[in-house]
């Protein structure tokens, strides 16, 4: 009974290691791909945003999944203008990309990504 008590141990102490493991975020390089957008959602300006005649672009911080979407963590690192941020963050949730690799197998991987807004004229 011992010896099945201390597999189950270290087996539970393997799946919880792979779990931990699988949600490491990697940076681009030292063998870390760069992820490869295949699908791009266009922000929407909002009526407010082009009456203050807000212009320029929204820079964020995002975690590419290894299934190629984009994770709930997204930072904005540069802030344009509060309406227009938050219309980045629900445009760049619904790109997809072809995810980062490391050692051939897909990986989480944080980018950066910029999204401008110009008004048409």
């Amino acid at each position: 009974m011992r010896k099945i008590l201390t597999a189950a141990v270290l087996i539970s102490g393997l799946v919880v290691a792979a779990a931990a493991q699988s949600d490491q975020v990697y940076n681009p390089g030292s063998g870390v791909t760069n992820p490869q957008l295949k699908k791009e959602v266009k922000p929407t300006y909002t009526e407010g945003a082009m009456r203050r005649r807000v212009q320029g672009v929204v820079e964020m911080s995002v975690v590419v999944l290894r299934d190629g979407t984009v994770g709930d963590d997204v930072k904005i690192t540069r802030s344009l203008d509060d309406e227009l941020d938050q219309q980045a963050i629900i445009a760049v949730k619904q790109w997809l990309f072809a995810p980062g690799t490391k050692d051939g197998q897909p990986v989480n991987v944080r980018v950066n990504i910029e999204m401008t807004f110009t008004l048409k004229k």
